[in-house]
Order: structure tokens, then C-alpha cells, then sequence
């Protein structure tokens, strides 16, 4: 049975204590290697895993993932390869999501997609560049297959805007703390605590049950403990990659992401201590 987001989010809440979301994107540092890297986070404790689909023009994301997304792609990594990915990831009992711009879906086709991805085990998809005014089929196909659907709010978002978005939002919501493109920052931003506040009271307004997890920047165990006292998630992904850009061999790099993994699980426990 896969493993679902909510539950991930609800086994964090009752060891009081945030979740801990980690991103990798298939096919960096190769197809097999990314698999190594996101099963080491899993067994040093992280909750949910992000599995992002290489794409050519991504705009949103900063130098970092850019720089593994474009190795991943001259690597050969496909479609078929996340897929792959994911089943691995999911094989080990974590909610596994895929992270991705909307054009590769919608040229793979909306509900195919969906069919593979949960066939996979896979838990749902974040959309970063979708908006529920254009998610139309992918509402109808989540629903059709059991899929989670995460999109995102930001500082920049109106209360409106984050009820629209909160409203069709399924398993969490993603809250972005940062203006601009990805990538992992020495402090968190001062406006997150009040984009969480903000998310949370109108999804209460609402009699939702929906976690919030925060991402864009954490990048070490104090961070993360930080946003871990006021988000219900707590999501990195660049400070994973560098981890892996940076290491001599593909070894020391599933070993490098494995201790910022265990650091950052010790920060979301501390983050609520």
C-alpha cells in the first residue's frame, strides 16, 4: 500500500516533532545514484522524499539544482527513469512525491501520467508552476488515481489567493519563503513564520485539515529546527544536492547526504523540544 503525505505529516505530529521532506532530482548523480542518495535520507530520517523530474528550462530553481537537473538530463535521464525512482524510494515505506513544472506532464498526457505515477507507488505531485485555474485535469486525474496534489503559496500570495490555492491543495501545502529562485540560504527569511501564520488560519477557516511545510533555503540542523518551531514541514533540497556536487565519488556523496540528513532529522526534533 503506498504510503500517503498525511500520514507521514500526522506520524510527525504525534512524535511531536515537524516532518522532514528531503529533494533529489532522478537521474543526478546518475539514475542508480539518485536512488542511493534518497534511500540514505530515508534511513537517516527523513519523512517524505521530493523526486523532481529533470526538465530543460527550469526557471524557478537556482544554480544549484539547475546544475544537477542539467547533469541529469545530458545523463539521460528520462521520464521512465522517475518512474523508476520513485518505485525505489517508495519500496522503502516513504511517502514519495514528484516534484515538477507542468509541461512534461501535460506532454506525457495528464491522466497517463498520473496512472504510472501511483502504478509506481507514488504518493502525488508538486506543481510549482500551476495554478488551480489551469488544473482542471489534473484535479480529475488525481482523483481518479488517489493521488496527493501540492501546490504552492508564497510571500507574495493574497489571503485570496491562498484560499483558491489551499482549497484544491491535497496531502500539504507548500509554502515558499523566499521571493525569487531556489537555493539553500545562510538565514531563514523573516516573513515565513507569518506565510505558515497566514496559510494555516485561513486552511482553519476552512475546517481543513492540511499540514504546511516550508521550504526554499534550510540548509543546516539549526535551520531546520528553527522553521521546524513554527511549520508543520520542514523541506530542503539544494543543501542535498550540494552535498552530492561536492563530494571526491558517488559513495561519499550518498554518505554526505546521509549525515545532513541525520542532522537536519535532529533539527526537527529540537525545532519543537
Amino acid at each position: 500500500m503506498t504510503a500517503t503525505v498525511k500520514a507521514a505529516y500526522d506520524r510527525a505530529r504525534d512524535e511531536g516533532r515537524a516532518a522532514l521532506v528531503g529533494y533529489l532530482p532522478a537521474g543526478f548523480p546518475s539514475v542508480d545514484g539518485a536512488i542511493d542518495a534518497a534511500k540514505a535520507m530515508v534511513d537517516a530520517g527523513c519523512d517524505v522524499i521530493e523526486v523532481g523530474l529533470p526538465y530543460s528550462d527550469p526557471l524557478m530553481d537556482g544554480p544549484t539544482i539547475q546544475d544537477a537537473v542539467h547533469r541529469a538530463l545530458t545523463g539521460g535521464a528520462r521520464v521512465a527513469d522517475v518512474f523508476r525512482t520513485v518505485e525505489a524510494v517508495a519500496a522503502t515505506g516513504a511517502a514519495t512525491l514528484v516534484m515538477t513544472y507542468w509541461n512534461p506532464v501535460d506532454r506525457y498526457g495528464v491522466d497517463a501520467f498520473a496512472r504510472d505515477l501511483a502504478s509506481a507507488g507514488g504518493a502525488g505531485l508538486i506543481t510549482p508552476d500551476l495554478t488551480p485555474e489551469e488544473a482542471g485535469p489534473w484535479l480529475a486525474a488525481s482523483d481518479a488515481h488517489g493521488l496527493d496534489r501540492v501546490f504552492l503559496v508564497a510571500l507574495s500570495s493574497t489571503d485570496e489567493r491562498i484560499d483558491a490555492i489551499t482549497q484544491v491543495s491535497r496531502g500539504f501545502v507548500y509554502a515558499a519563503s523566499l521571493m525569487g529562485v531556489t537555493g539553500a540560504r545562510s538565514a531563514v527569511d523573516t516573513g515565513a513564520p507569518r506565510l505558515v501564520e497566514r496559510t494555516r488560519a485561513i486552511i482553519d477557516k476552512n475546517g481543513r485539515d492540511l499540514p504546511v511545510g516550508l521550504g526554499l533555503g534550510v540548509s543546516d540542523g539549526a535551520q531546520a529546527a528553527e522553521v521546524a518551531g513554527f511549520a508543520d514541514g520542514v523541506i530542503v533540497g539544494s543543501a542535498f544536492i550540494r552535498r552530492l556536487l561536492d563530494a571526491p565519488d558517488a559513495r561519499a556523496g550518498v554518505e554526505g547526504v546521509r549525515a545532513l540528513a541525520a542532522e537536519l532529522a535532529a533539527g526537527v526534533r529540537a525545532g519543537r523540544a
